[in-house]
């Protein structure tokens, strides 16, 4: 591990372009270190690498496997356990702007125009800790079942993050992804009990992936809806699999999947315009995705995809960390409700800064 974090450390002091990272649930930590400070950018889907998109446009910042040195270690959990963080000082006037903002979506909604859309903001944070591989090494052992990564490149800065969810897991012609909405701050002991609202909001999300999967896919399956946690706080999840009709077809279905109604809305092309020019700042790589394509470098498989949904995420720069979050709208939303959605989201980066 040792030589992984001195390796972060070289390559932020050479800014050159490098992702961290650890899958759900494995003890095993991957960096891909890019040899230059070139700038690749994904058009050609059968290259093997990694993946950095925005939520916004086609240019998916790529760190090509080929121009890379690859190191994988095995991490033992090491009894981290995050302090909760003090209190947010709730900002009045931020408050109101993301009220107003979940009131407009509310009122776009009950027009007929959209069964969903996602209000998300960001917000600033100090970093008691002053190595950034330090805040990593929190990320892994915080949050096993989440997919911890940190991430950085000239053009995108530094980020990092603990999302999940999963947007697609391919290999050979057999296709995975996830539905998941509703959030609930984990309760230790007590069964998670949704509401109509959020219920709704999930089967949103997984019939809009089915019906898009269709074009491309054949034996589609799904799971019944389920409460899964990913740190301190759980959501509705269903797992869907498909077999492609055609292993080229990656593209598109990436493509087609992606902005998912978790971080859109619906109908999406619609949604999506809707928060451009709605929330009021950009969300960069927030609700954009990341991850390997085309190969699996910690066991060498050849031609597996394994890219996730880039949520609880922040962006740093020097002693700041800017915190992404959002929340699923629908007709039932209450303004303030939603707000202190966001609030607890922020939590999951808060508690390793």
């Amino acid at each position: 591990m040792t030589n992984l974090l001195l390796k972060i450390q070289n390559q932020l002091q050479e800014q050159r372009p490098f992702a961290v990272y650890s899958k759900p649930g494995s003890s095993v930590v991957t960096g891909i270190f890019q040899a230059d400070s070139q700038t690749h950018y994904l058009t050609d889907f059968t290259r093997k690498g990694f993946v950095f998109a925005p939520f916004e446009g086609d240019e998916y910042l790529f760190i090509p496997a080929e121009d890379s040195d690859v190191i994988s270690v095995t991490v033992e959990a090491n009894g981290f356990a995050p302090a909760e963080p003090a209190p947010v000082g709730i900002d009045a006037d931020a408050k109101t702007k993301f009220e107003a903002l979940v009131a407009n979506c509310v009122n776009a909604i009950n027009t007929g125009k959209f069964g969903k859309l996602v209000a998300s903001r960001s917000e600033m944070a100090q970093l008691t800790v002053t190595d950034i591989t330090k805040v990593y090494q929190n990320l892994l052992y915080a949050y096993p079942n989440a997919f911890k990564y940190c991430f950085f490149h000239p053009e995108a800065g530094l980020w990092m993050g603990a999302t999940p969810e999963q947007l697609l897991k391919a290999q050979n012609h057999t296709i995975h992804t996830v539905a998941l909405a509703g959030t609930q701050l984990y309760k230790e002991g007590e069964e998670a009990v949704w509401e109509n609202k959020e219920k709704e909001e999930q089967q949103f999300v997984t019939d809009f992936i089915l019906n898009e999967l269709k074009p491309y896919t054949s034996q589609i399956t799904t799971t019944q809806p389920y409460t899964f946690r990913a740190g301190n706080l759980v959501h509705i999840k269903t797992d869907i699999s498909a077999e492609l009709k055609d292993a080229s077809h990656l593209k598109e279905v990436l493509q087609t999947l992606h902005p998912t109604p978790a971080v859109c809305g619906l109908p999406k092309k619609e949604a999506k315009q809707f928060i451009l020019q709605t929330e009021g700042y950009n969300r960069e790589y927030y609700s954009g995705f990341l991850g390997e394509i085309n190969h699996d470098f910690a066991t060498g498989k050849q031609a597996q995809t394994d890219l996730f949904v880039n949520l609880r995420c922040m962006k740093v720069n020097g002693n700041v960390a800017q915190l992404f979050i959002g929340c699923g709208i629908t007709k039932d939303s209450n303004p303030e409700k939603e707000f202190f959605e966001t609030v607890n989201k922020s939590m999951t980066m808060r508690r390793v800064l």
